[in-house]
């Protein structure tokens, strides 16, 4: 059965009477064991039941994703937060009050009211309080507790608009709520606090900088911008590839010169042998391209940009065609962290040095 696709744009503050039944419908679909996929402010996500068993275990299935990767929970008041923590620290507060609503996700020791087939057999729980409107009243409206990873395929881009879910997950869920482009377009800060220091395992809009203006002392998870280690994944993204186009992707990273150059020469090449090259580009340089395809992915004075635009752009490759695809390195810090952590798991850190 093919899947049921919603548009819901509300346009003023509140929802019209026909999206609002839609969103008791999509929640009485999570209710009831089902799948539902939504926008957030980060990408759009598959939520189902996050305190039931069977619902985690259908979107692993949905997804095609391993069952040890936990998925995130999300809530639409901070007051839920009691019931499926063991205990909120003092710094867990600051944070949320800090950064909630909004694109960051917490880890916390996990009460016996979240399954084990949630948190990827953890006994700690990642949660997330996010700033959408769409998401709060849908997850208000599923009874609270949503577990939601991206809603790809396990491996692929994360979907920015509603086209790319129905793609990946048509027929393989009941409902899609389709709220147009999402706004930030890189998945949530993740932040680890039940270590010392807090660590980061995940980058995001919610920078190292801004945690460290609330936090005394915080760590980063080395895989971030290194190889997946051998360890179980403690939270989403650490150890599989992620976010990849169908075409093999290869980054290059050098001065802007030297790398236009050598990916000139490479897409030249590869056109030779049959490929349809791609190269992924700052608007800076985009004139200095020769290929198949050539995408500016932004201006490097705007990572908002980039990050809003980089998953999308990888798709756009797949609905091209190209089977080759050359991209530029970006700086690796602030926002520019997590956009190169992206862009390092979807090339399974296949990087050329100049």
């Amino acid at each position: 059965m093919d899947t049921v696709t919603v548009r819901i744009m509300p346009q003023g503050e509140a929802f019209t009477a026909e999206e609002d039944a839609a969103l008791r419908r999509a929640g009485s679909i999570i209710q009831g064991g089902g799948l539902v996929a939504f926008p957030t402010e980060t990408v759009y996500g598959l939520g189902g039941d996050a305190l039931n068993a069977e619902s985690a275990r259908k979107i692993y299935a949905a997804k095609g994703r391993p069952s040890d990767n936990p998925l995130i929970v999300h809530i639409c008041r901070l007051k839920d937060l009691e019931k499926i923590t063991a205990r909120v620290p003092e710094e867990a507060m600051r944070i949320a009050e800090a950064f909630w609503p909004g694109p960051l996700t917490i880890i916390l020791h996990k009460t016996e009211l979240v399954p084990a087939e949630t948190t990827g057999g953890l006994e700690t729980v990642a949660v997330r309080f996010p700033s959408d409107r769409i998401a709060r009243k849908l997850i208000e409206y599923s009874g609270g507790y949503v577990a939601a990873p991206s809603a790809n395929r396990s491996g692929r881009p994360s979907p920015t608009l509603a086209k790319y879910v129905l793609e990946d997950m048509n027929g393989r869920i009941e409902m899609i709520l389709d709220g147009g482009q999402v706004g930030i377009g890189l998945e949530s800060t993740i932040l680890d606090l039940t270590v010392l220091p807090p660590r980061i395992l995940r980058p995001g809009y919610v920078t190292a900088e801004m945690l460290g203006s609330i936090l005394k002392e915080i760590d980063i998870d080395v895989t971030i911008m290194e190889a997946d280690s051998g360890q179980a994944p403690k939270a989403p993204g650490m150890k599989y590839r992620h976010y990849a186009p169908k075409g093999e992707l290869v980054i290059v990273e050098g001065a802007s010169n030297q790398v236009a150059e050598y990916i000139n020469v490479q897409a030249a090449a590869e056109q030779e042998k049959g490929e349809k090259t791609g190269i992924l580009c700052a608007s800076e340089n985009f004139s200095r391209y020769q290929g198949n395809v050539i995408k500016c992915v932004g201006s490097r004075r705007d990572e908002e940009g980039i990050a809003r635009n980089l998953f999308s752009m990888l798709r756009e490759f797949d609905d091209e065609g190209v089977t080759k695809i050359y991209a530029e390195s970006f700086e690796a810090s602030g926002l520019g962290q997590a956009i190169m952590n992206r862009l390092l798991k979807a090339a399974g850190h296949h990087v050329v040095k100049l």
